[in-house]
């Protein structure tokens, strides 16, 4: 044998091996320690409280802002200005930004029994035994015209203060401070809601994580037709995710759709049951991860295919392009300052203009999984949510686009929901998917 027929059989058996490879989606990307972890939360926090919270006191005309949450009652926006070695507050926690104003840099301090990582501690018992007395003489110092508590109406992450610390923090300042008080509202939206440039780079590792540990779930190394349960997948899932030292927000969901099945109501508040999984089934995951404190949301599908067929059949894969279409027409509606019952409004009127068959139910992602920022679409409110969906689209946001599609299949005379979900950066100019969408249906067993 010639030494250029060993090359060219060495050549075919690496790319073989590649492509194996790249199917069974066996390469995980690198998953930092958590001594690794810690230190980049803490970078990525501190950069933030240096740079973005200024910026968004001004933009919101808020001279203080006020958090307080006391030991395992925490203000959802708190706990992610904490250090990443602090689990929750300690007794009761205090976190006071001042902006002296004239471009002077926004002071940050806590009023607590500790220093709190990036807030140094202006309470000293010995010279002032309580708490929120000390609180209230450092307001009348600072004398601020607009004091922004984070209670809200619409939305749950800025409505973090409980009633008894309203009610302390109230009573500690004079009556001309007290009616200084305001929602804190934007501001702890935008704090939640804004990727700072790192974290966006990073976000794409985070999602193609998921998206590795979706494809390792929808293949022959985890489902075997006939006998593996839908449930059987889930808790696969679940232990994946605490093998590789992750985290989940919510317990994975997998559901199949078949040719003898009834067509699905749409109810998602209900439960399908465990389904053995069988050929000839559409296969749907909707998956989530948290890692470095930020979330992902994945839906995607996959087809089980019978005895002799190579790829699914064309009905399955023309739904899958309409899905994708409706993605198009949603994404293109996102424009800075637009609110999310406008860019609903949009989008489902285009999309019946295309005659698709259209429910979008997309939320913001980040912190969170259904996360702060604008709320476009419930699955059962399509004709816009009040309040979250008034919230404007701001630049450098994170956006779970989760929708489906009611598509016919003639190969089994029947509507199924074709239902997508893939995390996208809005930047202010464009939309764009953190780690690509899917393209294709996952096909089990996979094929060369």
């Amino acid at each position: 044998m010639t030494r250029l027929s060993l090359l060219s059989i060495l050549f075919l058996v690496l790319v073989s091996g590649a492509l194996n490879a790249q199917t069974r989606n066996d390469i995980t990307p690198h998953i930092l320690k958590m001594e690794d972890r810690a230190d980049v939360i803490d970078r990525w926090t501190e950069d933030k409280l240096d740079t973005l919270v200024p910026e968004l006191m001004r933009r919101e005309g808020i001279d203080m802002w006020v958090l307080v949450a006391r030991e395992y009652n925490e203000d959802p926006v708190l706990l992610t200005m904490l250090p990443a070695t602090w689990q929750s507050s300690r007794r009761t926690t205090i976190l006071l930004f001042s902006d002296p104003g004239d471009g002077q840099p926004v002071e940050r301090m806590a009023v607590a029994r500790y220093n709190i990582g990036f807030f140094e501690t202006q309470w000293f018992p010995d010279e002032q035994p309580d708490q929120w007395a000390r609180f209230g003489d450092i307001v009348e110092e600072k004398n601020p015209e607009r004091i922004a508590v984070n209670y809200s109406d619409d939305f749950a992450l800025a409505d973090g203060i409980s009633h008894t610390d309203f009610i302390n923090l109230s009573n500690s300042l004079s009556p001309e401070m007290q009616d200084r008080i305001v929602s804190a509202e934007n501001l702890a939206i935008g704090w939640l809601e804004t990727r700072t440039q790192e974290e966006k780079i990073v976000y794409r590792q985070i999602n193609r994580i998921a998206h590795n540990i979706v494809a390792e779930g929808l293949s022959e190394q985890v489902i075997t037709p006939g006998i593996t349960t839908t449930e059987d997948v889930q808790w696969w899932y679940r232990d994946r995710i605490r093998d590789l030292n992750l985290t989940a927000w919510f317990h994975p969901s997998v559901s199949v759709q078949r040719e003898e099945t009834p067509e699905e109501d749409g109810d998602f508040s209900s439960s399908e049951g465990k389904n053995v999984i069988l050929p000839g089934d559409l296969i749907h995951v909707d998956f989530g991860i948290q890692y470095l404190r930020l979330s992902t949301d994945t839906q995607r599908n996959a087809y089980v295919l019978k005895q002799g067929e190579t790829e699914a059949p064309q009905g399955l894969q023309d739904a899958l392009t309409t899905g994708k279409r409706l993605q198009d027409i949603l994404t293109g509606q996102f424009q800075t300052g637009r609110a999310g019952n406008e860019i609903l409004s949009k989008a489902l009127e285009q999309a019946e203009a295309e005659d698709i068959n259209a429910t979008i139910y997309t939320h913001p992602i980040g912190y969170h999984g259904h996360a702060a920022g604008p709320t476009i679409g419930l699955w059962d409110q399509q004709g816009g949510v009040p309040g979250k969906g008034d919230y404007p689209l701001y630049p450098n946001t994170a956006h779970s686009i989760e929708l489906n599609a009611e598509v016919y299949i003639p190969e089994w005379d029947k509507q199924i929901l074709m239902k997508l979900e893939e995390d996208a950066i809005y930047d202010g100019e464009q939309t764009y998917y953190i780690d690509d969408r899917a393209e294709d249906l996952y096909l089990i067993p996979r094929q060369l």
